[in-house]
């Protein structure tokens, strides 16, 4: 049996010795060194700061209760834990390049809580405008003074935290808030929701501050437990102290207020009294003068019968001179209807010529293009062969041709004509509708001021009726259901006046179609003057040919 043991030092005390056996099955082997796995020096570093953030925390929390009070920006233990949220949100910050520096910033991941929560919307416009701050540093420091004082600081850092995605723009994957120790110091910052803080982010210096760790404060001594023991006992003393006191203020106070209560009481019952008196000699009073109103209440409900009655006769005269004007009104719109129809019939004739003429313009076109071509090749023969007699023939031709253009030429005149006498035509029944369409809208408008003088008189009448009724008992039952009967009659009025309205709308926008009519006249007139000139100047043309030929 032989045995292999490595030498070993004082200084490698951390390796570890192992035994590992021969391969060929003996009790031989060898002794190795087992070393220890290495941790990861960002794990250590999350590690330490979760320490810190615990430590910071629940001193805070411990030295808040103990003192009682809003916490001010001096207060030691709350700057400490500022630096230590500083650094925890600094931790695996991914460093952005700028033109001038590099850049390494919490701003940016804090700003991203207003998309995922609007309630820190207010926190970010605060923190922007504020006067004092330069850098995006001093801006984090100020949002996080700010959620605290809020006490929301647990909900804004739980939002991030819960969106990784966004989070990985800003941090590395083995960051504090990548990992599980950012929701656990997340967990903590509920705790601070006890701590009541008053801090003045305005007036401090936020982007020059060093943010240091001082380690010294939670580093306890005995003596600075046996001196914290003594201030926690001192404090309770003064406390119940103060508590006794307040509690001395608060029952002379309720004695003082007792007594001020018990004297108003004797006067207030004194003046009941006096008031009860008073208050009999009313019900009497108000009791007779009750019989004298139901005794005009019956009189005034004889009279509002007789009303009602006269009322309906002459709404029924009214409806039947209404229903007679009504079928006079729509006569007028039968017949200013059939006129329209005839109208665009003729609009349609005419268009259907205009398109003839145009077609007879291509045409025209088409024989001067032919025309020219025959007189560039003539004029190529005439220098060719430059004979008498193949000259006249030409001349001949040419006076031929001109001869038909004539003929089409006057054809064109007649059809011309024939569209004026019609266009003339047109426009004395436009005018003629025009007219028509006046005196129908004065009929309407004068229907309308004898509906609306009527259903102002019916509104009238109907608030003073109201009035007396809404004074009286709930005897009134049958005037009730008569005034319900003629509220629906004047919706059907309503609805009947809405109607004519709208026919009118209608007519109206008939009128704007004859307007464009017109303007579309105007326009094929201004295009026959047009196709008038082309006519001359194409006239011209071959009169001045005709002269060259000649």
């Amino acid at each position: 049996m032989t045995f292999q043991v490595w030498g070993w030092r004082r200084e490698d005390a951390s390796q570890v010795l192992a035994w590992v056996p021969d391969a060929g099955g003996g009790r031989g082997g060898v002794m190795t060194r087992k070393t220890p796995a290495a941790k990861d020096p960002t794990a250590v570093e999350r590690a330490n700061l979760l320490n810190m953030a615990k430590l910071s925390i629940k001193g805070l929390i411990e030295s808040a209760l103990s003192f009682g009070r809003t916490l001010d920006s001096d207060y030691p233990p709350l700057q400490q834990f500022f630096v230590v949220m500083e650094h925890c949100l600094k931790h695996g910050l991914k460093v952005r390049k700028s033109f001038l520096s590099y850049n390494k910033t919490i701003w940016g991941p804090l700003e991203l809580v207003e998309k995922l929560y609007p309630e820190a919307e207010e926190i970010g416009a605060s923190v922007r405008d504020l006067p004092g701050l330069k850098t995006p540093l001093g801006r984090a420091r100020a949002w996080l003074r700010l959620a605290l004082m809020q006490k929301k600081m647990a909900d804004y850092l739980r939002c991030l935290i819960i969106q990784r995605d966004l989070l990985s723009e800003f941090y590395e994957y083995h960051a504090l808030m990548m990992e599980e120790e950012g929701a656990v110091i997340v967990g903590l910052l509920v705790g601070l929701n006890v701590i009541d803080a008053n801090l003045c982010v305005k007036g401090e210096d936020l982007d020059s501050q060093v943010g240091v760790i001082d380690f010294s404060m939670y580093l306890k001594n005995e003596e600075d437990i046996g001196n914290k023991e003594r201030n926690v006992q001192i404090a309770a003393i003064l406390d119940q102290k103060n508590y006794v006191e307040e509690l001395n203020r608060q029952l002379n106070s309720t004695v003082s207020s007792l007594h001020s209560r018990v004297d108003s009481l004797e006067k207030s019952n004194t003046k009941l009294i006096e008031e009860l008196a008073i208050a009999k000699n009313n019900i009497i009073k108000l009791q007779e003068e009750n019989h004298q109103l139901r005794s005009e209440n019956k009189l005034i409900l004889m009279k509002t019968q007789q009303h009602l009655e006269v009322t309906k006769v002459d709404v029924e005269t009214e409806l039947q001179t209404y229903k007679h004007s009504r079928q006079g009104l729509d006569e007028m719109y039968n017949e200013a209807r059939r006129q329209l129809r005839d109208e665009s019939q003729l609009r349609q004739d005419v268009e259907n010529e205009l398109a003839v003429q145009v077609s007879m313009k291509h045409e025209i076109e088409l024989a001067m293009k032919l025309l020219e071509k025959d007189i560039h090749e003539k004029q190529d023969t005439l220098i060719s062969l430059r004979q008498q007699l193949e000259e006249v023939k030409a001349n001949i031709e040419m006076y031929q041709k001109l001869q038909g253009s004539e003929d089409g030429l006057k054809e064109k005149n007649e059809i011309i004509a024939r569209l004026e006498e019609k266009t003339n035509k047109i426009t004395v029944a436009m005018r003629q509708l025009e007219q028509r369409l006046q005196q129908t809208e004065k009929a309407q408008m004068e229907a309308e001021d004898e509906d609306e003088k009527y259903l102002q008189e019916c509104l009238s009448k109907s608030d003073s009726l109201q009035k007396q009724i809404s004074q009286k008992e709930k005897q009134l039952v049958q005037l009730e259901t008569d005034l319900k009967i003629e509220k629906e009659w004047r919706q059907t009025l309503q609805e009947d006046l809405q109607k004519e309205k709208d026919a009118l709308s209608h007519l109206r926008n008939e009128t704007q179609q004859i307007i464009s009519l017109k303007k579309e006249f105007l326009n094929l007139q201004d295009e026959n003057q047009q196709l008038k000139k082309i006519y001359h100047e194409q006239e011209q043309a071959l009169q001045e040919l005709g002269n060259k030929l000649s």
